[in-house]
């Protein structure tokens, strides 16, 4: 950090001259870029920004306006600080008006009491100066090759993270554009202090530009993307206040930096994923991915005992029901538990599958089916085998059972990806009923519907932009005043906008409930009798509930 006007007033060389500061004594904290000396009025015109001015003051104006003009001119122009020696112009005070202009534009104002040598005043503050510069340099420097060699060696978003935390000593976030947490760091804070209504508190930070300082919360914020696709951002927490005066935040190349290694490491994770496994697991990620070709998938399938061509192709995508969250290392076991009992049901069925984990939740099943099994038959079989198989490990009987969830059977490898994507979207869809919501064994894409498709594009920019676009306002206002105008226009339109009944189910008076309508109308600027509008705002509510998961 650049020395301040505090820190150069408190040198050595600065005390000799007894300074006394007679306006500006809440700028103090300015940073000092350089120091220059001039007698000039006009001397503005010489400066840069982050100059302290050393003068005696001999040829300065001498009417009231021309000394606020010299005053406002260096203010400006952003110089650091004015410091005048008494003894040439001035003896025991400076000009009233001197006084007044500085203090109105909060510009440090010292006066020296005792004569100096100010080329030793330029020589102690340049070299702290030019050490600062070269700390910068060095800092610099040394975060550039911590996140070169994370990017290097691939690392994780929670690593990218954490490197950020560690180097700022605050508390980190990676959000996506619906302000959900992907990766958090607390720095050794509470976290849950940290994670706390996250999404209201983040939804109320919004600093102008790709990264930007927010003085109310404190929170110093990027934009974390590449190649024009912008889908995070990266959020150091700290204290509500203004940054130190006179440029940017000290921490802004640090989480820039922190976004870039975020941002690339999001565009190669696939491709290095697909030549880093050679297992199950490898083949459906390629598959979906696109990161093999068709032949490949069936050459490599073909070696792990898994003819995929000349068969019906049917992809599962297997969730376990919800319910409290793991720790990390607990939730990894636990997945590798599910991808084994999912084998096993494969094998006690005699099914042809590919059998691994797709994500940090759910188990991927690529079955191959031959020409005389009946596909009903084969996937009732096998739900009925996993839920056995789970109810058994579980040691309990009446334990929720898995949900499992089936695409469309395709007759190729090259719609292999389709019938996988159905099923994941039919599967994050079918969460959402509840454990014993139907009779069947498994779920296809004609039980969720609507729902199903807006779960399979709840990661993609557009409809998270979607869902800003249509609800932000509202979310915002709510998350504000800690309303429930969100909750009136959703009873709303699932009562078929049926005013009445809306208000009942509500269990608001009717007047009362009109009057919220007519607030979410002047917030969102629609019209609710308006079918368009309507189905625009439902749509955006279901797509919200797929965000949020």
């Amino acid at each position: 950090m650049l020395p301040t006007v505090a820190h150069v007033l408190d040198l050595e060389v600065m005390r000799r001259g007894l300074p006394q500061v007679v306006a500006g004594a809440d700028h103090l904290e300015r940073p000092v870029r350089w120091v220059h000396v001039s007698e000039l009025p006009d001397v503005a015109g010489m400066l840069q920004g982050g100059e302290l001015v050393l003068s005696t003051g001999i040829a300065l104006p001498e009417d009231r306006e021309g000394l606020a003009r010299y005053v406002r001119e260096l203010a400006d122009i952003g110089a650091a600080g004015l410091v005048i020696e008494y003894g040439r112009r001035y003896f025991d005070t400076l000009p009233r008006a001197l006084v007044h202009a500085a203090e109105q534009r909060g510009l440090p104002l010292i006066a020296l009491r005792r004569e100096l040598r100010f080329v030793a005043v330029t020589e102690a503050v340049h070299a702290l100066v030019v050490n600062a510069q070269l700390e910068q340099l060095r800092t610099s420097e040394a975060i550039h090759q911590v996140f070169n060699e994370l990017v290097v060696e691939g690392a994780e978003p929670s690593e990218v993270v954490r490197q950020v935390a560690r180097i700022a000593g605050s508390p980190v976030v990676l959000e996506n554009l619906a302000h959900q947490v992907l990766a958090h760091d607390p720095a050794g804070r509470p976290e849950a202090e940290l994670l706390e209504d996250w999404e209201r508190r983040s939804r109320g930070v919004r600093p102008a530009g790709r990264t930007g300082h927010d003085p109310r919360s404190g929170w110093l914020v990027t934009t974390v993307g590449a190649r024009g696709q912008d889908w995070g951002r990266l959020v150091l927490v700290q204290e509500p206040g203004p940054p130190p005066e006179g440029g940017p935040h000290p921490y802004t190349m640090l989480l820039e930096r922190g976004a870039s290694a975020l941002a690339l490491n999001r565009l190669v994770v696939r491709d290095r994923e697909s030549l880093e496994r050679q297992t199950h697991r490898t083949l459906l990620s390629g598959i979906l991915t696109h990161a093999l070709t068709v032949s490949e998938v069936a050459l490599r399938a073909q070696a792990l005992g898994v003819p995929l061509e000349g068969r019906r192709l049917v992809g599962a995508v297997l969730r376990q029901r919800r319910g409290p969250i793991p720790a990390a290392l607990e939730a990894q076991a636990r997945l590798r538990d599910f991808t084994e009992l999912a084998a096993s049901a494969v094998r006690t069925c005699r099914l042809s599958a590919l059998v691994g984990a797709l994500d940090d939740e759910g188990v991927g099943v690529l079955i191959a089916l031959g020409p005389q099994q009946d596909e009903h038959a084969a996937l009732d079989a096998f739900a009925a085998a996993l839920r056995r198989l789970a109810a058994e490990a579980a040691r309990d009987p009446a334990a929720p059972a898995p949900v499992v969830a089936v695409g469309s059977s395709v007759g190729s490898v090259r719609d292999a990806r389709r019938t996988l994507l159905e099923a994941t979207q039919v599967a994050d869809a079918a969460l959402h009923d509840g454990p014993g919501g139907r009779a069947s064994s498994y779920y296809r894409l004609p039980d969720v519907r609507l729902r199903g498709l807006l779960h399979l594009l709840r990661d993609d920019a557009r409809l998270q932009t979607y869902v800003e676009r249509e609800l932000g306002p509202l979310l915002a206002f709510d998350a504000e005043h800690n309303g429930q105008l969100v909750q009136m226009l959703r009873i709303y339109l699932e009562q078929g906008r049926n005013k009445s009944a809306a208000a009942d189910a509500a269990h608001l008076s009717r007047p009362s409930f009109y009057d919220r309508l007519h607030k979410v109308e002047r917030i969102l600027g629609v019209d609710l009798d308006q079918v368009e509008s309507c189905l625009s705002l439902h749509v955006a509510l279901l797509a919200l509930d797929a965000v949020r998961r």
